[in-house]
């Protein structure tokens, strides 16, 4: 399927004011959030496959599981695209190759990407997804009337700060919005430099990075303003519903 022209999607969430009525100046770029943009990341997005890692200072890596993020939705996914149902419109922050964002619309749910990767932005366009190629500290559209915001596939560890990010993702919630956030299976609150890597040992540059586990994360979000509201597993991934 051909790509959709680079405009913002219409769901009645482009316009984006402050609430005085003048448009919102645009924030600077998280620092962090470049490296995925093109080089070993965009590679394997536009290949649809790996090995791709996440190589950190101490040498240790952690495979990224590319295959998956641009497959179908999962028996996982699925139980996050059941709690979007009936929330209002949901940003996908860190989109990637967009099966959630392409999922949600074909079920006629309004849905945004958002990804500073232009390949997967691309990817997510041709699956029939909305997606903008920015990241999550720029402006982006609809800031404070979103009903569900996305933190998938380790997203949460975006900027290598999560208080900062959670901090930035209740700006985009409505009132009562939620944020989803997908964490690691262990108990675990790091903040780490990291590098992509593909098969050949090719690196991007290195970038902060964080690794939460659900503990640490309920607790920045608690410094961030935000109450607990559910957890649970799926295939042996592990979520948190956090709420404004």
């Amino acid at each position: 399927m051909a790509s959709p022209p680079r405009s913002e999607p219409d769901h009645g969430l482009v316009e984006d004011h402050s609430p005085s009525g003048s448009p919102s100046p645009r924030r600077a770029s998280h620092r962090s959030a470049r490296p995925w943009a093109d080089g070993p990341y965009g590679a394997a997005v536009r290949s649809g496959r790996g090995p791709l890692w996440l190589r950190r200072a101490d040498g240790e890596r952690h495979r990224l599981e590319v295959e998956r993020w641009c497959g179908p939705p999962d028996a996982a996914d699925r139980s996050v695209l059941e709690r979007c149902a009936g929330q209002g419109p949901v940003l996908d922050v860190g989109c990637g190759p967009g099966r959630l964002v392409a999922e949600l619309m074909a079920a006629g749910v309004p849905a945004l990407g958002v990804d500073v990767a232009a390949a997967a932005v691309h990817h997510a366009r041709s699956l029939g997804g909305a997606a903008l190629c920015r990241s999550v500290f720029d402006r982006l559209p609809g800031e404070g009337r979103w009903g569900t915001v996305l933190l998938i596939d380790g997203n949460l560890g975006i900027g290598g700060d999560p208080g900062c990010l959670l901090a930035r993702t209740r700006t985009l919630l409505a009132p009562e919005g939620r944020l989803i956030a997908e964490v690691e299976s262990e108990d675990v609150d790091e903040r780490i430099e990291v590098s992509m890597e593909d098969d050949a040992g090719r690196r991007g540059p290195a970038f902060p990075w964080a690794r939460l586990g659900a503990r640490a994360a309920l607790r920045e979000g608690r410094r961030a303003g935000l109450r607990t509201a559910r957890a649970w597993t799926s295939a042996g991934r592990h979520f948190v519903t956090l709420a404004r």
